[in-house]
């Protein structure tokens, strides 16, 4: 079965404590079973990870590019957090893996603080999701699936 890679960045690990005004009250727990559920309707399979380190989340994408390569993985789901607006090395590990990446934020982080505006990863995703809520990781599996259909 093929795979959807779902990534977390920093500070993900405290959804549903940290600014649930912003972000909600459901915990990453909840998230990766929603994408478990949806990726397993669509016949994928969800594989979910988080990390705060960014050395950690390059080296998965790298991974996911060489799955993508070897038709296992057809793309991966990336919410990077705060290194969405600070992170080269991670623009570049996408552009180098040459995986289909759909980038994801909670809250529309255009309606937030300027500095958050910018993104580093948006140049090189294939498509970006902002402002759904959690139901965001939903429609980028859905978007990463229609993407590879014949």
């Amino acid at each position: 079965m093929p795979t959807v890679l779902i990534l977390n960045g920093p500070n993900l690990n405290l959804l549903g404590t940290r600014r649930p005004e912003v972000y909600g009250s459901t915990t990453l727990a909840e998230v990766e079973a929603l994408c478990r559920e949806e990726a397993e309707r669509l016949g994928l399979e969800a594989v979910c990870r988080q990390s705060n380190h960014e050395g950690q989340l390059v080296d998965w994408i790298h991974e996911a590019g060489v799955e993508h390569k070897a038709g296992r993985c057809v793309g991966v789901v990336f919410n990077a957090g705060a290194y969405t607006h600070t992170s080269v090395a991670l623009h570049d590990a996408i552009e180098g893996a040459d995986v289909p990446v759909v980038e994801v934020h909670i809250s529309n982080v255009h309606r937030r603080e300027e500095f958050r505006h910018h993104s580093y990863l948006s140049p090189v995703a294939r498509g970006i999701v902002v402002g759904f809520g959690v139901y965001g990781y939903v429609l980028a599996i859905h978007g990463l699936h229609q993407a590879t259909r014949p």
